[in-house]
């Protein structure tokens, strides 16, 4: 069998997404915004694609097939999910439909599906280019969060107390986002803040996983960090959002494929944050493991291909990741301590995914982390305990970006 992967040039997930086609012995077509290093070697199996122009990007892709057939089109990143969704189509493979695909990249449009399905949701403005966030805030009711439209991982998205503060968090994440992109207001919804892995299985929701968030994520910028599994809250709250993580799929008109979902939880009452049309990102896939040794990304390959996916239950020992924060900007010098975080019971491995020399941007500004920690535990508390100590062990040097260049 053959899948085509849309393996964006800034992601993390290429190597695991390899290896789970080799282990399932499937060939692979790499398409990316940039050319292969190995491109001349692979022929048609690397596939150059302008993912900012989808209907370009799908062309080539049913081009392609034409040469060489496809069984599966897979987005491994938001930057794919339209180009796939379109591809998809063309070729008569599974896949969500393009619109529903387009607006799990438009916030303003998302927040208009789930308005009119009645999937509850902080209260929103659109700001077009040019408008008054500070009037749409005030409409709302403070604090409230600023965020662009369709950039995701928290990038510029700030939160704001006060109308001088909106308007300055409005200026603050168009210079990130662009002059001329629009801006979301959206009412701050307080509650601990939590995360759903699921796949869609002809318009059913499959949860995979609830991952709890024990760090505050208040503001003003919401940088994510710690991550684990299985979640801590009541069972009646963990059915309450699985329940609105299917409303808010079925709400966009999702049916195909991975489901990442944030949703915040305030005692009984849970809101949805927002919803994407693929898996949970960074190298966060690796806290979960499925029967007979398989990833999420040999899940995922597997659905999209239509194998066999019984047996694939994920195991039950609680799990969770740390996605090391950047402190401050500048250009990272070392890292230091990292085998003594290693050596901290319960921490299983810690990737370090910044190369030393590298300039480094924290958010809102920023797209990256400095790497990931990786902790098992009999207890979602051990777990939590073990990564929170092995982040103590590591010393992270940066210097200034000015007296790097001096």
């Amino acid at each position: 069998m053959r899948a085509l992967l849309i393996l964006p040039t800034a992601t993390y997930r290429a190597t695991d997404f390899m290896r789970a086609a080799e282990r399932l012995g499937v060939d692979v077509v790499v398409a990316s915004e940039r050319r292969q290093a190995l491109s001349g070697v692979m022929g048609d199996r690397a596939l150059l694609l302008r993912l900012s122009r989808p209907e370009e990007a799908a062309a080539a892709i049913v081009e392609l097939a034409q040469r060489l057939p496809l069984d599966a089109v897979v987005p491994v990143d938001d930057q794919g999910v339209r180009v796939a969704a379109m591809a998809a189509e063309r070729l008569g493979l599974p896949g969500n439909p393009v619109a529903a695909a387009a607006a799990t990249r438009d916030k303003a449009a998302m927040r208009e599906r789930l308005d009119r399905a009645g999937v509850p949701q902080p209260a929103w403005r659109l700001v077009e280019p040019g408008g008054d966030a500070a009037a749409a805030a005030r409409s709302l009711g403070f604090p409230v969060v600023v965020k662009p439209l369709s950039l995701s991982a928290s990038r510029g998205v700030i939160r704001a107390d006060d109308p001088l503060a909106a308007a300055r968090a409005a200026e603050r994440a168009r210079s990130i986002a662009g002059e001329g992109e629009p801006l979301l207001v959206e009412r701050y919804a307080p509650g601990l803040e939590l995360a759903v892995e699921g796949l869609l299985r002809e318009g059913r929701l499959e949860v995979l996983a609830i991952f709890d968030k024990p760090e505050p994520m208040e503001g003003p910028y919401f940088e994510e960090t710690i991550l684990v599994t299985p979640s801590r809250l009541p069972d009646t709250v963990q059915e309450r959002v699985r329940a609105l993580a299917a409303e808010a799929a079925a709400a966009l008109g999702l049916r195909d494929g991975p489901v990442h979902a944030e949703l915040r939880a305030e005692g009984a009452e849970v809101r949805v944050l927002e919803l994407a049309a693929r898996s949970i990102g960074g190298l966060c896939s690796r806290t979960l493991r499925f029967g007979l040794g398989a990833s999420l990304e040999e899940v995922i390959l597997r659905h999209a291909l239509r194998l066999p996916l019984e047996g694939l239950w994920r195991e039950s020992v609680a799990a969770g990741v740390m996605m090391l924060p950047i402190p401050r900007a500048g250009v990272l010098r070392e890292v230091r301590g990292e085998e003594e975080a290693r050596s901290v019971p319960g921490v299983e491995g810690l990737e370090i995914t910044i190369p030393r020399g590298r300039e480094v941007v924290p958010l809102p500004e920023g797209d990256r982390y400095l790497g990931f920690m990786f902790a098992r535990g009999e207890t979602p508390a051990e777990v939590e305990r073990a990564l929170r100590e092995g982040h103590s062990r590591l010393e992270i040097r940066i210097s200034p970006a000015a007296l790097d260049a001096a």
